[in-house]
């Protein structure tokens, strides 16, 4: 820059009111204190933040209110469906075609069973897990890993001595726990799958299960200490029932697992001395 062009520069800095063009002085920002939303401000975003949370939740996770009406419809398909099927095949393609259950749309496979439908034990859990949505297999996962090494302890394999199923054949998103309304549109499929297997023991895995078949509410620390009768329209018999701890809940409690061995052992004797 030429020295004329500086004066003007200068002058022009002079006449716009600048008095100093170079300090030595380090300027710090002014500290601003945030502003304190009030109590009333803070109720409201949580209150807004829980409502967004439960209508994403609500979205995603449970299943659609059915009307009293539509849900009595329902639960006549499915029973018509079930009384129609004769044999596992046709039942198998009943479920598949059933669609009375929302989360049958978020499901990737119907879990329908696996094992030896020639078994005399049948083994029903609670509703597919991701692994078993993925595979369209019940009981594939950590969980079925789990109980796959029990039944060896007791020299059982599910290949030759057990057939099993479960209680609502698609998986609830996030593996939440089956509504009551799902288990009751699935409960006249799983009592015709009960009648065409005819098994001599049924074994009840959780909670869920029991509730379906046996439909008791209790723990199933009280259950799993009796044997119950499970009789159905389907059925011109009483079947021995047993309640067991869910695999899932070993691995949270590894402390039980012992006592879940002698559980199983207890069926094994059961099924010996029928």
């Amino acid at each position: 820059m030429t020295r004329k062009k500086t004066e003007e520069a200068l002058k022009w800095q002079m006449e716009m009111g600048v008095s100093e063009t170079f300090s030595k002085k380090i300027i710090k920002p002014a500290k601003v204190k945030p502003i304190e939303a009030s109590k009333a401000e803070k109720e409201i975003a949580n209150k807004r933040s829980k409502d967004i949370t439960a209508q994403a939740i609500k979205k995603t996770v449970v299943s659609p209110k059915i009307s009293n009406e539509s849900f009595d419809e329902l639960i006549k398909l499915s029973r018509n469906l079930a009384d129609n099927a004769k044999t596992l095949e046709e039942l198998k393609t009943s479920v598949m075609n059933y669609d009375g259950l929302a989360i049958k749309k978020t499901a990737t496979n119907c879990v329908f069973a696996d094992g030896n439908p020639k078994s005399e034990i049948m083994l029903i859990g609670e509703a597919p897990g991701e692994n078993e949505d993925e595979q369209g297999i019940p009981f594939c996962g950590v969980s079925g890993r789990l109980l796959d090494n029990m039944l060896s302890y007791i020299g059982h394999t599910r290949a030759d001595n057990y057939y099993i199923t479960n209680t609502v054949f698609w998986r609830p998103p996030g593996n939440r726990k089956p509504t009551e309304e799902e288990i009751a549109l699935c409960r006249p499929f799983v009592e015709k799958h009960i009648a065409l297997i005819n098994p001599k023991v049924i074994v009840l895995v959780g909670a869920t299960a029991t509730y379906s078949v046996l439909q008791k509410e209790e723990s199933i620390s009280s259950l799993k200490k009796t044997v119950h009768n499970y009789h159905s329209a389907y059925l011109g018999r009483d079947v021995p029932c047993f309640a067991v701890y869910h695999p899932s809940y070993l691995l949270r409690q590894p402390s039980q697992k012992k006592n879940a061995w002698h559980d199983f052992l207890k069926i094994k004797n059961f099924i010996e001395n029928v």
